[in-house]
């Protein structure tokens, strides 16, 4: 056979760092490995590789994925008493990864049962024994069900099963392979990952300990994440420029920056009030009016984000993409970046007057503070989108808000309440006040812009942390505490998140 047909047979086997272009195969993979299981979502897999990229890991072989795994860093004690796998993995999006932490803990292992003769996993676990001497990690960690046990429950415990494999005396697939990797027995499980009903309820959680780990002095629990939230409620006026309304932006965005703050907060269709030196017509064509000025907007925005090293959520714009209007929420980011949200939700009047069309995806945007997502006005009636962004990680959920009396006011109000309190997040409404009267469907505003935080002792007695006066222009400031809000979740008087029902009831999203 000459060199090229040899070549050509050739098969590249690589190990490396999982990318987004790999994971609608890595959960077709899923599925054939696992056929019992609900496979993962991109959502939560793309979660992974925003928050912790090291930790996931394929092996890749002739350009297929025929391996993965997956970790995250924590602090094994933390929940030694609490021992489960949504638990551990934040319901599989592991946002509660703690790169102070000294554990790297192992969530899955697969390997396509095509390709299981070529120590795939034993690669994968080499990976993940590399990843942790180079972070200096203490140990890893792995929880994983024991599914020969089945076979000798009648006649054993799970304890002796467990001993009994460690004596070579039974042959697990799962146990087995890890012990010989270097694992030992940490823990006996009971209830580990109840979605897997096709093994025995017992798991094992085994320990491979890293033998080069020098201590380094570190914190293990940080007193406090303040991040400080400027809102502005916005004063509705007649102006004669689009220049004389970017200088207004920039005015409250200055006060933000002055007051060192994280975000500042815009209403919904604040730019609106760019109508008032416009002439009138219907409000389906006033609002493609409005979208011409998208472009400047997002520019003049954007720069301000950076000039003033804060993250702008910049109230909602009327914009117009492949010739429909949408009702739209911009997060600037003080690095020079933006993302969209659009309003999913649009109310009767949007929809018949101004011929608004509903957006269809709903987000959660990564920030130099945490996860956020933006619910427009009427999207925060709906307990839903809360409680799945929520489940993804967001720890704040601002609500750019326009009303035009008390009534519709107090809807907005009451629900971001509940959801601050149902989520244990903080919840942020920023609305329009003032009067536009050259602009029909838009000439009276009512607000009262607020920071709710959840009901627990921790936090302001009536859940709180700052509200302005109703119906004038103001800014307020305040600090909410993310540190205080991770706690609370976990150990408050009452812990929202953790005692759901779910073998009763569950929120999906629908793909």
């Amino acid at each position: 056979m000459v060199e090229a047909e040899i070549i050509k047979l050739e098969k590249k086997m690589v190990v490396r760092k999982v990318e987004s272009r790999d994971l609608e195969q890595i959960i077709a993979l899923q599925k054939l490995c696992f056929p019992d299981l609900e496979p993962w979502r991109i959502e939560q897999l793309q979660s992974h590789l925003d928050v912790f990229p090291d930790g996931q890991i394929c092996a890749e072989y002739d350009g297929a994925i025929i391996g993965s795994s997956s970790s995250l860093i924590l602090n094994y004690d933390e929940y030694y008493n609490k021992n489960n796998w949504d638990e551990i993995t934040d319901k599989g999006y592991i946002t509660n990864h703690n790169p102070e932490g000294d554990n790297l803990y192992g969530i899955e292992v697969m390997v396509h049962p095509d390709f299981r003769d070529m120590k795939i996993g034993q690669r994968l676990y080499d990976a993940r024994k590399a990843l942790a001497e180079r972070l200096n990690l203490r140990s890893i960690l792995i929880g994983t069900k024991i599914p020969n046990y089945v076979k000798y429950a009648e006649e054993m415990t799970p304890a002796k099963y467990v001993q009994e494999v460690m004596a070579q005396n039974i042959y697990d697939p799962n146990l087995t392979f890890q012990l010989n990797n270097g694992f030992v027995i940490k823990q006996i499980v009971k209830k580990y990952a109840t979605a897997d009903k096709s093994v025995p309820e017992y798991s094992t959680i085994t320990e491979w300990n890293n033998i080069e780990y020098q201590h380094v002095a570190k914190h293990l629990y940080k007193t406090a994440f303040p991040v400080r939230i400027c809102v502005i409620q916005y004063m509705m006026k007649k102006i004669d420029s689009f220049e004389e309304f970017i200088q207004q932006c920039e005015y409250y965005i200055d006060v933000a920056h002055n007051y060192k703050s994280d975000f500042v907060v815009f209403p919904e269709i604040f730019t609106a009030q760019l109508l008032s030196f416009l002439e009138m017509e219907t409000p389906s064509l006033s609002a493609k009016k409005l979208a011409t000025f998208t472009e400047p907007y997002v520019a003049a925005m954007l720069s301000f984000a950076v000039k003033y090293n804060v993250n702008i959520i910049g109230g909602s714009h009327y914009a117009e993409e492949n010739g429909k209007v949408y009702n739209i929420a911009y997060l600037f980011r003080r690095d020079g970046t933006y993302e969209k949200q659009y309003k999913i939700h649009v109310t009767p009047n949007e929809k018949h007057l101004w011929q608004i069309s509903s957006g269809d995806e709903l987000k959660v945007f990564s920030t130099d503070c945490g996860k956020i997502a933006i619910l427009i006005c009427y999207d925060i009636d709906f307990p839903e989108l809360a409680r799945l962004v929520t489940d993804r990680g967001a720890n704040i959920i601002f609500t750019p808000f326009n009303t035009d009396e008390r009534q519709g006011y107090m809807r907005v109000r009451y629900c971001a309440q509940a959801r601050a309190v149902e989520n244990q997040v903080y919840t942020v409404i920023a609305g329009t006040v003032g009067n536009l009267t050259h602009v029909e469907h838009l000439d009276i505003q009512y607000a009262q812009s607020a920071i709710f935080t959840p009901s627990d002792f921790s936090f302001p007695r009536d859940g709180i942390m700052a509200e302005c006066t109703p119906n004038i222009e103001m800014v307020i400031v305040g600090d909410v505490d993310l540190e205080l809000l991770k706690r609370t979740r976990k150990s408050g008087t009452v812990t929202q998140l953790k005692s759901r029902r779910t073998d009763l009831y569950a929120i999906k999203e629908m793909t």
